[in-house]
């Protein structure tokens, strides 16, 4: 091994809390120590690490800003020989800039701030942060290492490409803090792989970990050598740091081939900043990396995503408990199973609240889960509170036939209960909606919806049967009772009622929304691919009626690349009509 060209790399793949700085610091400082008394040339850290991600208004908050910067000095004044590179914000001639540090011997040497600022979606930097204009390259011995941050990566022909051809980086360092949503991790692989070739350089690629209120972060930072074969790839869904020696001999080996490929592109930056730093001789053994890359099934990887969603919501807002109202259905049964699955079954509460329709396999079911899931399980019939409601606005309502106001009425007293042992215990509760009840309104405001979390916001009902037969195949047995799966969906707040009298069949309905609402899909489009046209519209009409539903809803996790809340911001008051 030629330590010349091998560079020793601690990666921190870390799970930061959003404005907890003190703890992201100790923890920051603690992979620092582990990086030193493993030898590493260089440790980096995830965009923002420092702050957490996003921060979004706390950025407005002066004292926040100062209080971080005094933070980063601090992490600063513990760095010896090994450089650090860490994500956090800085001010600079009275502007805000999302910035990876540069630390070395007990200061801060050098800063990059990011370049290409996401303005879609759930990014909303503009709104926060100017954008840099000068791309830089750390020389650490005879390695050339190029900064940049998330998006810089995504942008064709920007800073990467100036880095590795105009500054002659043999290593492209991205900084990420890239959400999850299913197959993301795929889509990076590919664009990973393509920069590398492309500019015949090695890419390390250090993603965040964890949740942000409806963000999963979902880790598998990876490394990537100049032909685009996975050197190392880390954990999903896991906070951890992997030391590894990158050998670029390779990379050096394609130097005529990068200065062909330089020659061919028109950079945008007038010059780059160069940083010079020495580098340690490595006398340990050689670290080698890990190519295995994550293998899950679509519904391992969701459930594994739903778990660290509502397990770091849940913690990093101080809850130790959580309750639900356990219905003998299915998606409170996989809520159930999150949540015991997320925080332990000594941590969850099911409370069954069956009305005059609720049936009595339902009851039954719901009990038969809580004790598969050996979990506490509070009874409270709800006949007697809603016949009390129903005898106080008799009057009023004198000569009206029933309907859904009625309906409402228990769902509602359902949610005043599981509030009023939320409030008394501060237990937080759980919402059972999932993503096709909430898209067409099929939900009752301040009833269903209560709660402080809903785990199952972004998760079609399709999913939701295919994550249920996940679980119960890890279960090996039928953890959530096969009744639960095989009979019709119902609310039960009326006589024999079934979702399909309302609703499409779930699997037409599904597919229907995620063309409406994710791809944003037009009536006539929709029609085209061959779907009814009254279905369609029906469907279309739903889910435009019931954004003031969603406006008022609890967070939930993001699993899809269009999820309610701040990925998809519609008018309530909208007079435009398909």
């Amino acid at each position: 091994m030629d330590e010349n060209r091998t560079l020793r790399l601690g990666l921190v793949q870390m799970n930061s809390t959003v404005g907890d700085l003190e703890t992201n610091k100790q923890k920051i400082v603690g992979y620092i120590e582990q990086g030193r008394q493993q030898g590493c040339d260089l440790l980096a850290f995830p965009e923002l690490a420092l702050t957490g991600y996003p921060p979004e208004d706390l950025l407005l908050r002066k004292q926040f800003v100062e209080k971080q910067s005094r933070v980063l000095a601090e992490i600063a004044a513990l760095v010896k020989d090994e450089a650090v590179i860490l994500g956090c914000v800085e001010q600079a001639n009275g502007f805000l800039y999302n910035s990876a540090a540069v630390l070395f011997q007990g200061r801060q040497v050098a800063s990059y701030h990011k370049v290409n600022l996401p303005n879609y979606s759930v990014f909303d930097e503009q709104r926060y942060f100017k954008s840099g204009h000068l791309p830089l390259v750390l020389q650490l011995g005879r390695v050339r290492i190029g900064v940049s941050i998330c998006e810089d990566i995504w942008v064709e022909d920007s800073v990467v490409e100036a880095e590795a051809f105009d500054g002659q980086a043999q290593v492209l360092l991205n900084l990420s803090a890239s959400p999850y949503h299913v197959a993301k991790g795929a889509a990076r692989l590919a664009l990973l792989q393509n920069k590398a070739r492309k500019t015949r350089s090695a890419v390390v690629y250090v993603n965040l970990v964890g949740g942000q209120d409806e963000l999963v972060f979902d880790g598998q930072s990876l490394v990537i050598d100049e032909n685009g074969r996975v050197l190392h790839a880390m954990k999903i869904f896991q906070e951890e740091m992997q030391v590894l020696d990158l050998d670029i001999a390779g990379v050096q080996a394609d130097a005529n081939d990068k200065t062909f490929l330089a020659k061919e592109f028109q950079s945008s930056f007038a010059e780059f900043a160069l940083v010079q730093l020495p580098k340690r001789t490595i006398t340990s053994a050689v670290f080698r990396g890990n190519r295995s890359m994550n293998t899950l099934s679509k519904a391992e990887e969701v459930y594994q995503a739903l778990l660290m969603g509502l397990s770091d919501y849940a913690s990093k807002n101080r809850f130790k408990k959580v309750c639900l109202g356990l219905s003998g259905g299915i998606d409170s049964a996989l809520v159930t199973a999150l949540a015991v699955d997320a925080l332990g079954k000594e941590n969850v509460v099911a409370v069954s609240m069956p009305s005059p329709f609720s049936s009595t396999g339902s009851v039954e079911d719901a009990k038969q889960l809580a004790d598969n899931f050996a979990i506490r399980f509070i009874y409270y019939p709800i006949r007697a509170l809603f016949e009390e409601y129903l005898d106080t606005l008799q009057e009023t309502f004198n000569g009206l036939a029933p309907d859904v106001t009625e309906e409402n009425l228990q769902a509602r007293i359902r949610g005043n209960l599981l509030m009023a042992l939320s409030n008394k215990f501060g237990w937080l509760v759980l919402v059972t909606g999932n993503k096709s009840e909430v898209s067409v309104g099929y939900c009752t405001i301040y009833g269903d919806t209560a709660g402080g979390f809903a785990p199952l916001k972004d998760v079609y009902k399709t999913l939701v049967y295919e994550l249920c037969r996940y679980r119960n195949q890890t279960a090996g047995f039928d953890i959530i009772p096969a009744a639960i799966l095989e009979k019709p969906p119902s609310a039960e707040l009326r006589p024999n009622q079934k979702d399909q009298d309302s609703l499409p069949p779930y699997d037409l309905l599904d597919a229907i929304l995620e063309l409406y609402v994710e791809k944003e899909m037009g009536v006539p489009e929709i029609v085209e691919r061959g779907y009814d046209l009254e279905v369609v519209r029906k469907v279309a009409r739903l889910v435009d009626f019931s954004e003031y539903k969603r406006r008022q809803a609890a967070p939930g996790v993001k699993i899809t690349p269009r999820a309610f809340g701040k990925d998809r911001r519609m008018p309530i008051t909208n007079g435009f009509r398909f």
